[in-house]
């Protein structure tokens, strides 16, 4: 290293704020700063402007109805199809052979979608489900992983009025009857298998394994044929080939369904505290504007661009900006099947060059793993058609953030730092990225309509350098309606009603509040997430503080994991916390106590790794399973997680003077491999 560059570096290392350059905010989509005043003035009316980026079949006659809260409605009376809103009007509009979806396979075979194509399949698949009973309003189960195939199917369900729940394809069997069950799901789509790091993985038999445990008929399942003749199998009795149907249905012409704004557009299953995952449903007008809004404003998507979310579809990030936002938007949208690192820990950087990306959209895990691999591997690559980048998941630490940006923006691409949930549907809190500052580690401010602000345990604003509670004080657009068949859970998990006085009181002392007394006996939403704010307002995240841990930007539930463990013969009681890890953000550690008459040995271990695989999937693989005679408890009872937290994460010890047993805490401590 020069001297000049070791100068550069440090001074990339100091600095606290960076503005994004004017070439980008010359050509941004948003760039004027009044926008913030715009929408808290106009509010609610200005989420009028999220709404013109759809097409609607009928117009809508009330931008939010809110005599029922929280069970917000938003454009209420307005029709349109989200199906129609990604495909049809592009067509349409003279866009049939602009690229919709570039598809990276992850051995290098390549597929291309143009608009006109992904219609024509579109409504070849929309006739088949048609065609095998699949009615308005049914909820279609797609167990998918990164195939072409499955935003054809979600799109095709959205044509014809058919909610989907897509299953992420790394999930258990058990985990997919789980969510049919809840879903009173009958149809199935999925596939033979897939792909990773260059072996094919059956997927069908753990599919069929899945729907062992329904409790309902399936009256029919669609399987995809990915490894032809690498994975022998054979069709049972209600199972149809999808190539063969396609080709049943070619020319087939489906009028896409006008559905009601409120309307599901689909289930998206995310872990609870109770151990029972969570149902959220999210409606056809308010979602589609928001994901379409954010794509817009955040990510700068443009019809021209060609844009990638390295994200995986099975979670709600590939929902909203690899399907629904960029295609509503009528952009190219990359998908890859692969991971990162196969054949070589260049593959995202040669996709990147080799499509001419302007938009790269990922995790913090990812890029924590880019930077332990080394900058070798981006600088082999031109990577200079980027002009954004983002990160989506967790929080980016200063550290990383800076490296995303020296090494894969070249210290010329903002970066946007975006916080936001399944249950929010899209982005919540991050910068603007042709109007605001960006701070590294530092998320943003609230987006502009958003009214979301840092509280104590009283529900007080917090001041500048103080932290607390993020907590969400309006409705938006993108929100999740309720939990499906559950809306008292729904109250319970999400929502705090204050009282007049209550809001009154607070805009009268809390300098930091977005609410004003006209707002007062509102409902309040709680994401449970720890939050810091500085003299900028912008929103630092902490991270989780309810029993959720945060693997790779998935959300896991402690208490679905721990089920799985103690379902383990051989093992009495365990608890599941998540630890510090340098590339995951959060690993799993499981504490165990066996069973009287069973060894503590690798066989134990080994059967209750396996649990946790069967019951949830490799996503949930724990880092250390620890055995121990005892939990550390206080004298209620109560398993004092945060000591096991601090343990897993090699952190200081705080106070165990409350605990019944504390010699066990370090008893536990030795046993692991910090």
């Amino acid at each position: 290293m020069t001297q000049e560059e070791a100068n550069l570096e440090v001074r990339l290392e100091e600095q606290e704020e960076f503005e994004p350059p004017e070439s980008f905010v010359e050509q941004a989509n948003v760039s004027d700063p009044g926008i913030y005043e715009e929408f808290e003035e106009n509010w609610p009316e200005c989420w009028e402007g999220a709404a013109d980026l759809l097409s609607w079949d009928e117009p809508y006659e009330t931008v939010l109805e809110d005599d029922d809260a929280p069970f917000y409605e938003w454009f209420t009376d307005g029709e349109l199809n989200a199906s129609y809103n990604c495909l049809d009007r592009h067509v349409e509009d003279g866009s049939k052979n602009r690229a919709a979806i570039k598809w990276e396979g992850e051995g290098g075979e390549t597929r291309t979608y143009t608009y006109g194509d992904l219609l024509n399949e579109v409504e070849a698949f929309a006739a088949t489900l048609r065609d095998l009973g699949v009615e308005e309003d049914d909820v279609v189960t797609l167990y998918m992983p990164m195939i072409p195939e499955l935003p054809i199917a979600m799109l095709a369900c959205a044509r014809i009025g058919a909610p989907h729940s897509v299953v992420f394809a790394g999930f258990s069997a058990d985990a997919l009857a789980t969510r049919m069950n809840s879903a009173d799901s009958e149809h199935l789509v999925t596939c033979d298998g897939y792909y990773r790091r260059g072996d094919g993985l059956d997927h069908i038999t753990k599919a069929n394994e899945g729907l062992e445990g329904v409790d309902h008929e399936v009256s029919d399942v669609v399987v995809v044929d990915r490894l032809g003749d690498e994975l022998e199998h054979s069709l049972s009795d209600g199972q149809h080939d999808y190539d063969e149907l396609i080709a049943d249905h070619e020319g087939a012409s489906v009028e896409p369904v006008s559905r009601d704004a409120e309307d599901m557009l689909f289930l998206m299953y995310t872990s609870g505290t109770t151990g029972k995952p969570k149902g959220v449903k999210h409606t056809t007008g308010g979602y589609l504007s928001y994901a379409a809004w954010t794509s817009h404003a955040v990510l700068d998507v443009k019809p021209e661009d060609t844009y990638w979310c390295a994200a995986d579809i099975g979670w709600i990030t590939g929902h909203s900006y690899i399907v629904y936002g960029p295609l509503a938007l009528g952009t190219t949208t990359v998908m890859y099947e692969g991971t990162p690192d196969y054949p070589d820990k260049d593959r995202l950087w040669e996709i990147v060059e080799k499509n001419r990306v302007d938009i790269f959209y990922t995790a913090p895990t990812a890029i924590r793993a880019f930077m332990k691999w080394g900058e070798q591997y981006p600088a082999r690559h031109d990577l200079s058609s980027l002009r954004l980048l983002g990160t989506v998941g967790e929080p980016i630490n200063p550290r990383a953030w800076k490296w995303y940006y020296k090494h894969i923006g070249g210290e010329e691409c903002p970066i946007v730092d975006t916080w936001w949930q399944t249950e929010t549907g899209g982005m919540m809190i991050t910068t603007l990225p042709g109007v605001n500052t960006m701070k590294p580690g530092t998320a943003g401010p609230p987006l502009p309509g958003i009214g979301a602000s840092v509280v104590d345990a009283n529900g007080d604003d917090v001041g500048a350098g103080e932290a607390g509670y993020v907590t969400v004080n309006k409705p938006w657009p993108g929100m999740l309606r309720t939990l499906y068949k559950n809306d008292e859970r729904f109250i319970e998990e999400y929502w705090e009603e204050y009282s007049d006085e209550d809001a009154v009181n607070r805009q009268l002392t809390s300098p930091h509040s977005t609410s004003s007394r006209e707002d007062a006996d509102e409902w309040v939403y709680f994401p449970e997430d720890g939050a810091k704010l500085d003299g900028d307002d912008y929103i630092t995240i902490l991270g989780r503080v309810d029993d959720v841990i945060n693997v790779s930007g998935h959300r896991l539930g402690t208490m679905e994991i721990e089920s799985a463990v103690v379902g383990v013969e051989g093992i009495a009681e365990a608890a599941v916390v998540g630890g510090h890890h340098d590339v995951k953000g959060e690993a799993v550690y499981v504490y165990a106590i066996p069973e009287d008459g069973y060894e503590a040995d690798a066989d134990l271990e080994e059967r209750a790794a396996e649990g946790i695989l069967e019951s949830i999937g490799p996503i949930a693989k724990p880092e250390e399973v620890i055995f121990t005679p005892e939990l550390p408890k206080t004298r209620s009872g109560k398993i004092m997680r945060r000591l096991l937290e601090d343990i897993a994460s090699g952190n200081e010890l705080g106070n165990t003077s409350t605990l019944r047993n504390p010699g066990v805490v370090d008893d536990i401590a030795e046993q692991v491999d910090n």
